[in-house]
C-alpha cells in the first residue's frame, strides 16, 4: 500500500475513530483512483502524490460514463478531498487537486421503513421457529432493542452482557466518533435481553450477543443471517428488513406520534440535526398523500 495512503488511514483511525470497514472503503476508493491515474501515464509508485486537477476531473467524468451512481461518485470524491487535504496539512503536497471539482448533485434518498404492523409481526413471528431455539432468543432481543432504541447495528452488537442485569431505564451507548449518549430501553426489550442472557450464562461472555467465540461479539454477517430468517418467518421480504431499516422505522414512527426533532437527534446520536431532518421528508410525503387522498379539494 502507498505510504501516503497508510499515513492517511492511520490518521482517520487515530483522530476520527474511523471504523475498519470505513478505512477499507477509503483504501479501495484510493486504489481505484490510483489505477485510473496510472492509466493516464503516471508512474505506479507516485500516481496519487502526483495526480493533478485534470486527473480528478477525468476520473469523475469516467465514473459518470460508466454509470456509477451520483451517490457513489460523491462518496469517492469526498474520499479524495479528505486524502489530499490531509497531504496538504502534512505539507506533502502544496496544492489540493480536488479543490475545484464539484460533487454530483444528489436526489434526497428517503429512508425505507416498515409499518408498525410489520415491525410487530417481525418481533412476534420472527422470533419463533428458528432451527436453533437459541436463535429465537437472539432474534427477539436484537429486533426489540433495535426498534425501541434506534441503535446502529455496530452499537447493538457491542452492548455488554451487564445490560440484562441492570434495572436502569436508560442504557449508555458509545456511537460514531466515540460520542456517548443515553437511550431509553423498554421493559419488553430488557426482558428479551434477560431471557437471552439467562440462556447464555454458562458462556461467561462479556457481550450481550456473543459470537461463536464467546470472547468476541456476534459478527454483523452472523446477525444478518438471523435477521433474514426472522423476516422469512414473519412473512416479510427479507430484502426490506435490515438493521438500518429498523433504525429508520424507529425514527419515523416516533415522529408520526409527535416526537420532537431535537430529541430524535439525541436518540439517534446524530452530530448534526441536518442528518435527522431527512425524516421530515418522510412526514411531508405522507402528509401530501393524506391531503390528496382525503381533502375534498385534493387530487385523489
Amino acid at each position: 500500500m502507498d505510504r501516503h495512503v497508510e499515513a492517511f488511514l492511520e490518521m482517520m483511525a487515530a483522530t476520527r475513530n474511523a471504523a475498519p470497514r470505513t478505512r477499507a472503503a477509503y483504501a479501495a476508493d484510493l486504489r481505484a483512483f490510483a489505477a485510473y491515474c496510472v492509466g493516464r501515464g503516471l508512474e505506479t509508485d507516485h500516481a496519487l502524490i502526483r495526480a493533478d486537477a485534470g486527473c480528478v476531473q477525468g476520473y469523475m467524468a469516467r465514473l459518470a460514463e460508466e454509470g456509477v451512481s451520483a451517490r457513489t461518485a460523491a462518496r469517492r470524491l469526498s474520499c479524495l478531498r479528505q486524502f489530499y487535504r490531509f497531504l496538504l496539512r502534512e505539507e506533502r503536497r502544496s496544492d489540493d487537486p480536488t479543490a475545484r471539482e464539484r460533487a454530483p448533485k444528489l436526489a434526497p434518498a428517503l429512508p425505507k421503513v416498515l409499518s408498525e404492523a410489520e415491525v410487530a409481526r417481525l418481533i412476534e413471528d420472527g422470533s419463533v421457529g428458528h432451527e436453533d431455539p437459541r436463535r429465537d432468543l437472539v432474534a427477539r432481543a436484537a429486533i426489540e432493542l433495535l426498534y425501541v432504541t434506534g441503535l446502529r447495528i455496530s452499537e447493538l452488537l457491542s452492548l455488554p452482557s451487564s445490560l440484562s442485569r441492570s434495572a436502569a431505564p436508560m442504557v449508555l451507548v458509545r456511537g460514531k466518533g466515540g460520542r456517548e449518549r443515553l437511550v431509553p430501553v423498554s421493559d419488553g426489550a430488557r426482558e428479551a435481553a434477560l431471557a437471552l442472557a439467562r440462556h447464555d450464562r454458562g458462556l461467561g461472555s462479556p457481550w450481550l450477543f456473543p459470537g461463536r467465540d464467546p470472547s468476541r461479539p456476534l459478527t454483523r454477517q452472523g446477525f444478518d443471517k438471523i435477521l433474514r430468517q426472522a423476516a422469512l418467518l414473519a412473512g416479510l421480504d427479507p430484502d426490506r428488513v435490515t438493521p438500518h431499516v429498523l433504525r429508520h422505522s424507529f425514527a419515523s414512527h416516533l415522529l408520526d406520534r409527535g416526537a420532537d426533532l431535537r430529541a430524535l437527534q439525541m436518540l439517534l446520536g446524530h452530530a448534526d440535526i441536518a442528518t435527522t431532518q431527512i425524516y421530515t421528508h418522510v412526514m411531508n410525503e405522507r402528509l401530501r398523500h393524506a391531503v390528496a387522498r382525503h381533502h375534498p379539494l385534493g387530487n385523489g
